[in-house]
C-alpha cells in the first residue's frame, strides 16, 4: 500500500500588510490600506491590499479607493512598495523551500511544499509545520498559516481554515470527513458562476458533490467535473510541481545577542560573502547585483545594493561592495540583530575576464 503523501500549502497571513507593519511598527493594530491616495474619497485607484483590522470592516483586495475610504475614512492609507514586498518574498521562500523535497510557488506569497520524506527527519508534520512558523516569525517577522493535508487541494483549503497564523492538519483518513461540511465555494478555482450552477443542482456542499452521481456531473460540466469530484472525494493527486528558479543567492546570520561591535560585525559579514561566493560557484553562476541587509533591534530592516556593468564571478567585487555598503551603517548607535549578504542578477558564467576595478554603480534599494 502507498504511503499518503504530506502536503503543505504555506500562506503567508496578510502579506503585504504584514510585511508595511514590520517595518514600520506604528502600524500594527490599526486599519491599514495599501492601494492609491485616496483624496478624501475621491481617488480613483484601487485597493492592493489592506490588514485584518481593515478587513473586519468590508475592505479587501480590488475594491475603489474611494469606496474604502468612505468605509474607513480613519484607516491609515499607504503606497504599495512593491520591490519590497518582491524582496521579502524572495527570503521567505527561500527559507522554506530547504525544508521541501519538492517545492512550487504559486504566488509572491503562497507555495506548496511536498514534504513527505523531510517531515520524518523533523519528527513529523506537525513539529516541521511548528519549525517552519517559528523560523519565519523569528528571522523575518512575519506570520503564516499553514495547511497539512494528503493533497494540494485540500492542504489549500486547510491553510484558511484558521486563519490568521492557522495551522490545520488533515490527515489522510480525515479528509473527506473534513471537506464534507464546507460549501463548495472553498474549493480553489470554484467562481460565484461556477458555485451557482452547483448549487442550483443541489449541490451546497463538498459533501454533496462528492455523492452526485460523476456521470451527471460530467454531462454538466465536461473535463472540469473530473477534477471537482477527485477533490471532493479526496481522490486529487495533483504532483507538487517543481519550479524555483533561481533569482539570487544569499546567507543570512542572526546574531544570538544584539551588538554594535563592528569588528564582529564585520567577521560576520566576511563568513557571509565566503558562503555566497561558494554557491555561486557551485551553481556555475555569474552576478550583477550586490545587496547587503542589515536589521536593528526592534526589526527595522534596510537594504542596499550595488549593481556592475557587467555580470562576473569574481569575489572581489563581492568584498569591496559589501565593504562600501556597510560603511552607512557603522555608526548608527542602535544595536544589530541580523546582517545578510545576497547576489542577484544571476546568469550562467561565461568565459572571460574578471571585472575590473571602479565598477559598481550605486542604485535603488533602500527600505524603509
Amino acid at each position: 500500500m502507498k504511503l499518503a503523501r504530506v502536503i503543505f500549502h504555506v500562506d503567508l497571513d496578510a502579506f503585504y500588510a504584514s510585511v508595511e507593519q514590520r517595518e514600520n511598527p506604528s502600524l500594527r493594530g490599526v486599519s491599514l490600506v495599501i492601494g492609491a491616495e485616496p483624496k478624501e474619497g475621491k481617488g480613483r485607484g484601487v485597493v492592493v491590499a489592506c490588514s485584518y483590522e481593515a478587513r473586519k470592516l468590508g475592505l479587501h483586495s480590488g475594491q475603489p479607493i474611494s469606496r474604502a475610504y468612505k468605509l474607513c475614512p480613519q484607516g491609515v492609507y499607504v503606497p504599495p512598495n512593491l520591490a519590497l514586498y518582491g524582496q521579502v518574498s524572495t527570503d521567505v521562500m527561500e527559507r522554506i523551500k530547504k525544508y521541501a523535497d519538492r517545492f512550487e510557488q504559486v504566488s509572491i506569497d503562497e507555495a506548496y511544499l511536498d514534504v513527505t520524506e523531510s517531515c520524518k527527519r523533523h519528527g513529523g508534520p506537525l513539529e516541521l509545520a511548528r519549525l517552519i512558523k517559528t523560523e519565519l516569525k523569528e528571522e523575518e517577522g512575519l506570520t503564516c498559516s499553514i495547511g497539512i493535508a494528503p493533497n494540494k487541494s485540500t492542504a489549500k483549503i486547510a491553510s484558511d481554515f484558521q486563519k490568521p497564523e492557522g495551522l490545520t492538519y488533515v490527515e489522510a483518513a480525515h479528509v473527506k470527513e473534513f471537506l464534507a461540511p464546507l460549501p463548495v465555494s472553498k474549493i480553489s478555482g470554484v467562481g460565484k458562476k461556477t458555485e451557482q450552477t452547483l448549487i442550483q443542482l443541489g449541490i451546497k456542499t463538498i459533501g454533496d458533490l462528492a455523492k452526485y452521481p460523476p456521470k451527471d456531473l460530467l454531462k454538466k460540466f465536461g473535463k472540469p467535473a473530473v477534477w471537482l469530484w477527485a477533490i471532493a472525494n479526496a481522490e486529487e493527486q495533483v504532483e507538487v510541481q517543481e519550479n524555483y528558479v533561481m533569482k539570487s543567492i544569499g546567507a543570512e546570520h542572526t546574531f544570538e545577542v544584539d551588538t554594535n561591535d563592528w569588528p564582529v560585525i564585520d567577521r560576520q559579514l566576511s563568513d557571509l560573502i565566503d558562503q555566497v561566493y561558494n554557491r555561486l560557484m557551485n551553481e556555475n553562476k555569474a552576478f550583477r547585483t550586490i545587496t547587503l541587509k542589515v536589521r536593528f533591534t526592534g526589526f527595522q530592516t534596510y537594504t542596499r545594493a550595488k549593481s556592475l556593468r557587467f555580470a562576473t564571478s569574481s569575489k572581489e567585487p563581492i568584498v569591496e561592495g559589501i565593504r562600501a555598503l556597510a560603511a552607512e551603517f557603522r555608526n548608527n548607535p542602535k544595536k544589530v540583530r541580523l546582517v545578510g549578504v545576497r547576489l542577484s542578477g544571476l546568469e550562467k558564467e561565461k568565459a572571460g575576464k574578471p571585472i575590473a576595478k571602479g565598477t559598481l554603480d550605486s542604485f535603488a534599494a533602500t527600505s524603509p
